[in-house]
């Protein structure tokens, strides 16, 4: 979901390098995973669309996760350009200026939000929007620099895709997609705390207070079992809905035993002073796994019970 210095590369062409430097700018690793749990949510709904409607659907809502990206960036320039793994990014390496992530982060936020409204209803449209704007003014501008619970709060922001998936389909929110919501919820945490105990060297130089720079290592490690305890025990709500039945207890019984196990073996992980934590790295990587693997069993099991 993070692109590392080594992984971004850039073509020779002048027209080409624009191109990719905006879709870099939205962040596709996130898109791809705010775009499955939001179909997740459209096809776990009781109730049915026309399919060039999803189709819109989703462009919508990527187009709305990568407004919130470019807003991000060009939020972020000046700790992107000082941090190993963002100084790759569009705009530090001076492919697309700020000025230009502004207006298309602005440009892209409105498609989304007119799309969604003409295909779909004013509630996705108005979630949709809360989504943008909460990512953006109460995440970025605000608790990414201020407050070690940056990830914790800013995490809602990321769990409302299903949501907004299930009421393009049935405009009502319940139990289902709020349980969904409340699994990414409680999966963001330990996803992006174990990235920063990797990345702790780089976090502590641009002074974003992440809990490992704020508290400790050692405390995060604490805090990243405790999430994944609560996740573990919200997987298993979904059972609670007539949509969902054994297959999905199966795979997820499985997929919480290896998250666990993880979980404890980076705990238990000594650190090597200026060395970063591979086991972290492990970890982060590990619960990009188990996110798709959850939503993607919720997908099948309700694919087996229609």
């Amino acid at each position: 979901m993070n692109s590392s210095p080594s992984e971004v590369r850039y073509s020779e062409n002048i027209l080409v390098k624009k191109l990719q430097g905006y879709f870099y700018l939205m962040k596709p690793r996130v898109m791809i995973l705010v775009i499955f749990t939001a179909f997740v949510g459209m096809m776990l709904a009781p109730g049915t669309i026309s399919p060039i409607n999803y189709f819109y659907v989703l462009l919508s809502i990527s187009l709305g996760a990568g407004s919130s990206a470019a807003f991000n960036m060009w939020f972020d320039e000046d700790i992107d350009k000082s941090m190993e793994r963002t100084k790759t990014r569009p705009i530090p390496l001076g492919v697309i200026s700020k000025t230009e992530a502004l207006f298309f982060g602005f440009i892209t936020g409105i498609i989304s939000l007119l799309i969604m409204q003409y295909v779909s209803n004013t509630l996705a449209t108005s979630l949709l929007l809360f989504t943008i704007l909460f990512y953006v003014f109460i995440y970025t501008f605000w608790l990414k620099r201020s407050t070690s619970l940056n990830i914790v709060i800013g995490g809602a922001a990321g769990a409302i895709p299903p949501i907004i998936g299930w009421v393009t389909v049935v405009p009502e929110i319940n139990y289902l997609p709020v349980m969904m919501f409340l699994i990414i919820f409680f999966w963001t945490p330990p996803h992006f705390w174990a990235l920063a105990v990797y990345r702790f060297n780089d976090y502590e130089k641009v002074k974003v207070p992440m809990l490992p720079n704020v508290k400790s290592i050692a405390d995060t490690k604490n805090q990243i079992i405790y999430y994944t305890i609560i996740l573990i025990l919200l997987s298993y709500t979904p059972l609670y809905s007539y949509l969902i039945g054994y297959l999905y207890l199966i795979i997820v019984t499985v997929l919480n035993f290896v998250l666990i196990q993880s979980a404890f073996k980076l705990k238990n992980t000594e650190e090597v002073t200026g060395e970063p934590n591979k086991e972290g790295l492990r970890f982060f990587a590990l619960t990009i796994f188990y996110l798709f693997s959850v939503f993607s069993a919720l997908l099948i099991d309700n694919l087996i019970l229609l």
